[in-house]
């Protein structure tokens, strides 16, 4: 017997709300974008798994945002993973990072991170820059950003993230500001949405998925949005980052070794720089 093949969706965010219920809904698919993010940083599986459930989830937070800017969504602590952060806009441009300074022996988030907060940071291109901080006292991520939503939005949110090294995926649902305190219809739709298995969220096509969840409601399905991992670095960034450190300590280096080398922290890009090019 042959084995199947299973093509997983694109890389991409679609958008949906209920005809009949006062919440909205999301989910991501993320495949070669978290490749590229995780690619030659030698990083843990569980390191990996965090930082997949990191990027959906930044991709579900910038699609609930109403304005045209950045967003940053670190999580630092004292544990073995002390810091690990992604960062995306409103074109569902994403990148990240983390940092690893001792043995991951636990892989849960709440050892691996330790004692420490979860900050996340607004920056609209036009408006001021805003930012929060909640407590990591929570059993995974999605946990921390639901209790972010509930203390400082006062909206009831219920996010699922998973990642396994090669996918990453997420969904939210939330409740809508003019709902009211009726709660029944959101949870009954967060009870639908917990029976989706972890292959399923990433291997069905989004129109599927959310027909086997929701084939009861009535479902309004936006039009898809790509996400892709974009670093953003350049040569000329990067040789202008090199302006603001000293020009003695500059010529020291080049004397030593004849060249400077300057490595991207997101996607490990050299650039390497020779005298010629500070004149």
């Amino acid at each position: 017997m042959t084995e199947q093949t299973i093509e997983y969706p694109t890389d991409q965010l679609v958008r949906y709300t209920f005809a009949d219920q006062d919440v909205r809904g999301e989910l991501v698919q993320l495949t070669s974008s978290y490749q590229s993010l995780i690619r030659g940083h030698q990083y843990p599986p569980a390191v990996q798994q965090a930082l997949g459930e990191m990027m959906a989830a930044v991709s579900l937070l910038t699609a609930t945002l109403k304005f045209e800017g950045h967003i940053a969504v670190q999580l630092q602590g004292n544990g073995p993973l002390n810091f690990i952060a992604v960062n995306g806009n409103h074109h569902q441009e994403l990148r990240g990072i983390a940092r690893v300074r001792g043995d991951i022996t636990a892989t849960d988030i709440r050892s691996m991170i330790g004692k420490g907060e979860l900050v996340i940071t607004l920056e609209p291109e036009h408006g001021e820059r805003y930012q929060g901080v909640t407590s990591s006292d929570a059993d995974s991520i999605a946990e921390m950003l639901e209790n972010y939503f509930m203390q400082s939005e006062q909206l009831a949110t219920k996010i699922w993230l998973h990642a396994d090294g090669e996918h990453a995926a997420g969904m939210l649902l939330q409740r809508l500001p003019a709902s009211g305190k009726d709660m029944t219809g959101f949870e009954h739709l967060a009870t639908l949405t917990d029976t989706i298995t972890e292959q399923e969220l990433y291997s069905l096509p989004a129109e599927q998925l959310l027909h086997r969840l929701y084939h009861e409601e009535t479902v309004h399905l936006y039009p898809a949005q790509k996400v892709s991992f974009v670093c953003g670095c350049s040569r000329e960034r990067t040789l202008d980052a090199l302006a603001s450190v000293p020009v003695e300590q500059l010529r020291e280096i080049l004397q030593t070794d004849g060249e400077i080398v300057m490595t991207c922290d997101y996607c490990l890009t050299e650039y390497r720089f020779k005298e010629s090019d500070f004149a």
